[in-house]
């Protein structure tokens, strides 16, 4: 399936989570999630059952699983560089533990831990937004507790002030981001970070943050403008993720 008729496929229908203006504009749809049959203990076969594929993607694959600017197409282009905001804001610290976690997980892109498997990041020339898709090497396991983790976050870290680099108090705002029922598990964030102490306007960054398990597989992403961040751009590129991911998987069964 080409990337073109990929975005065809996953804006098509209507976005149960989202607000109507987003549906109208989007037409996204949220697919049931199709779980894989569970073993039975001491279940047994006539026939010998084939090999299994391996669980891991290969470096191709990981490559191929990523979206790309042409799957949300304008005004989306590929990454100029990390968005000034990162240095500026995201690295700030707080006393508490918790929300630190999540403030450096945010800065370094490594919400769930570890490095990325593979990475792509996406700039909308037209607002200065900055998207950031990534796959990890987390196991499904791990990956489960990371998200029951993010679910406490909206709780935990529901409000609390962070000291920018540049000695600024920013007051941080953590909320639950309602995300399209793909994948078998999944968790969004709205992460706010405004400056109030500007002799006009406050200051503010907000981030759409989300994280998807999909399988074996677990992505990450972050959408993050000064100001408004472009929500229909996160809700699709989670629905696109999926389907790469499936796809992908498809594609290397039937290659075994």
């Amino acid at each position: 399936m080409n990337r073109r008729a990929l975005l065809a496929s996953a804006l098509s229908g209507t976005g149960l989570l989202l607000g109507a203006a987003a549906c109208a504009t989007l037409g996204l749809e949220h697919p049931p999630t199709a779980r894989p049959p569970q073993p039975t203990v001491g279940q047994s076969s006539a026939k010998p059952s084939a090999p299994a594929a391996s669980s891991v993607l290969t470096d191709a694959q990981a490559q191929a699983a990523l979206i790309t600017d042409t799957d949300l197409g304008a005004p989306w282009i590929p990454t100029r560089g990390a968005a000034t905001w990162r240095d500026g804001m995201l690295k700030a610290i707080t006393p508490t533990a918790e929300c630190q976690k999540l403030l450096d997980g945010l800065y370094a892109d490594e919400l769930l831990g570890g490095p990325a498997r593979a990475v792509v990041a996406l700039d909308d020339a037209d607002t200065g937004a900055q998207l950031r898709y990534q796959l990890t090497d987390r196991r499904p396991r791990d990956a489960d507790r990371a998200l029951d983790w993010m679910r406490t976050l909206p709780g935990r870290c529901a409000r609390f002030t962070a000291r920018a680099p540049d000695g600024t108090v920013l007051d941080v705002v953590v909320t639950d981001l309602a995300l399209p029922e793909v994948g078998d598990a999944r968790q969004g964030l709205r992460v706010t970070l405004t400056n109030w102490e500007t002799d006009g306007d406050p200051i503010t960054l907000s981030l759409d943050v989300a994280a998807v398990r999909a399988g074996e597989d677990t992505f990450v992403l972050t959408n993050g403008s000064m100001g408004d961040v472009p929500n229909e751009a996160t809700q699709a590129a989670v629905q696109l993720g999926v389907q790469r991911l499936t796809e992908v998987r498809k594609q290397g069964r039937v290659q075994v």
